[in-house]
């Protein structure tokens, strides 16, 4: 059985407000290398084989901690680098929420090209083939792959079973970590979207009140993708 560690890269000053896809030179910031620390102590005892990482830098300066800890090379894997944003590459959520194709891609990402760029369904096929490519070659073993918030929600989509256009249900925060064990039997699911904290919850505001805080709230059509 193999079992893979699927990591989302710590924060950086893009996340939520613009698609950085395959843009150079997006580095960690101040919070997300704080992230990355944090993330090598939780992990650093496991018993982890191999390290690979999405090629993007982000997702390196994740790895390099955790690979620091265990005496790993992070070994570089371009099939669970991120989705192609084309078009999109740079462009704020805030600009692209006005677009038809956003839209689209939110109710049916399986079926909406981005401008210039994949299909989610093409980025899903690459991805998991990516995994199970690893797979054939450790058939034992605990390995570590850091990769993106789209990527890791769509092999988790498909090793639960869930059609591609639900996969926004699924939420990958920055530095977590979802568990997914595989054998010739078939996937386990054992943990989504660990962070190593519970998270907060608001209290739920009074009627007036929570109408008039609608008035700012992003509407669900300009969640970023990535």
């Amino acid at each position: 059985m193999t079992t893979f560690l699927l990591i989302r890269h710590a924060t950086n000053s893009m996340v939520g407000k613009s698609l950085a896809g395959w843009t150079p030179n997006v580095h960690l910031n101040e919070e997300g290398q704080g992230q990355a620390k944090r993330l090598a102590e939780r992990l650093g005892q496991l018993p982890i084989s191999a390290i690979y990482s999405s090629p993007l830098e982000r997702a390196v300066e994740t790895a390099e901690p955790l690979a620091q800890a265990r005496n790993l090379e992070v070994q570089i894997l371009r099939g669970v680098g991120e989705i192609d944003f084309g078009e999109w590459t740079g462009r704020t959520i805030k600009e692209l929420a006005e677009t038809p194709t956003w839209g689209n891609i939110q109710r049916f990402p399986s079926g909406t090209r981005i401008p210039g760029g994949e299909t989610l369904r093409e980025m899903q096929y690459r991805v998991v083939g990516a995994l199970e490519e690893l797979r054939i070659q450790q058939p034992k073993g605990l390995i570590a792959v850091f990769a993106h918030a789209d990527v890791i929600k769509a092999m988790v989509a498909h090793y639960l079973g869930v059609h591609l256009d639900l996969f926004q249900r699924i939420v990958i925060s920055p530095a977590s970590v979802s568990i997914i064990s595989v054998n010739d039997n078939g996937p386990h699911v054992l943990r989504v979207n660990d962070t190593g904290e519970v998270p907060a919850f608001e209290e739920p505001k009074p009627a007036a009140e929570a109408n008039a805080a609608d008035q700012e709230i992003t509407p669900e059509t300009e969640r970023p993708v990535g």
